[in-house]
């Protein structure tokens, strides 16, 4: 259905991993190199954290510090009580592109994926690992061989959902006590992976584009589809809703003061020396 969105922030430039946390809205805006933080309604905007190699992924460790995606430099940030930011782990030697989006979990292991690609250099498509980083740094391989491993979420029952963008699917793992994965299998396939690995010839070939994602308190999926202009909500791997907010988005996060709105990340395109150039992201509330 066509949604009917509010403007919680806009002159931004790329806006991604939106998420809900202590009553506020926190999020990385790419090429501005800011991870930012606002209320519901749009009131209070600031800077958590200042980021030059692009900020992306976020999380939280169990003591409350906050975890930020370093991308274009592959390291994971940790943000210190007195606000300075300490390497948590250096993932130079591990991923095949720019780190990506990430989860963190109850015990403090991040899980994070990389492009495996030079994307926006119009490199050939490359599938990629996703690595676990446990609280003292250390970086585990614990998956292979997925397409562009972007939107990742862990679900109640401990089962780790990890959006493939260029793969047309979502790949589920169920995550053991010791943080490893097993029991892989698609959960979701929009269509068969592409076959070409050429950007401008895997474009069509993409039915749905997951990008980013989140969980409601019911347990269904939010998937931003980066190709259709659209949010779509899954239960059990099977589409259950679709939202048209009549604007490209990217991201998505579920909270606000009654749990009940989903947050899009949305923006005219992800073209980086586009959306570098200019401020014409935004993120829009949505209830649902």
């Amino acid at each position: 259905m066509v949604a009917d969105p509010s403007t919680v922030v806009a002159g931004l430039h790329f806006a991604e991993a939106p998420r809900w946390h202590e009553d506020r809205l926190w999020f990385s805006d790419f090429y501005a190199g800011l991870v930012r933080s606002i209320r519901a309604d749009g009131s209070d905007l600031r800077v958590e954290a200042t980021v030059p190699e692009q900020p992306s992924g976020l999380g939280w460790l169990p003591d409350g510090r906050l975890l930020v995606v370093s991308m274009r430099d592959r390291k994971i940030l940790r943000r210190e009580p007195d606000g300075s930011l300490a390497v948590h782990a250096d993932l130079g030697n591990h991923a095949t592109g720019h780190l990506n989006d990430m989860v963190v979990d109850a015990s403090g292991r991040a899980f994070v994926g990389n492009f495996g690609f030079d994307l926006m250099g119009g490199a050939p498509l490359a599938a990629a690992s996703l690595h676990r980083v446990d609280p003292d740094g250390t970086v585990t391989e614990v998956a292979t061989d997925l397409w562009f491993p972007n939107g990742v979420v862990r679900t109640d029952d401990n089962v780790l959902l990890v959006n493939e963008t260029f793969g047309n699917r979502v790949t589920a793992f169920d995550l053991t006590p010791a943080g490893e994965l097993t029991n892989r299998r698609v959960w979701a396939e929009f269509g068969p992976v592409p076959t070409e690995r050429e950007f401008e010839k895997v474009m069509p070939q993409l039915v749905v584009a997951p990008d980013g994602s989140a969980l409601d308190a019911d347990g269904g999926l939010w998937i931003a589809d980066a190709i259709g202009a659209r949010l779509l909500r899954l239960v059990d791997g099977k589409i259950t809703d679709e939202l048209s907010p009549g604007t490209p988005v990217y991201a998505c996060a579920v909270g606000g003061p009654g749990g009940n709105t989903v947050f899009a990340c949305a923006a005219p395109d992800f073209f980086e020396h586009a959306r570098r150039a200019a401020t014409e992201g935004s993120i829009l509330a949505i209830p649902v």
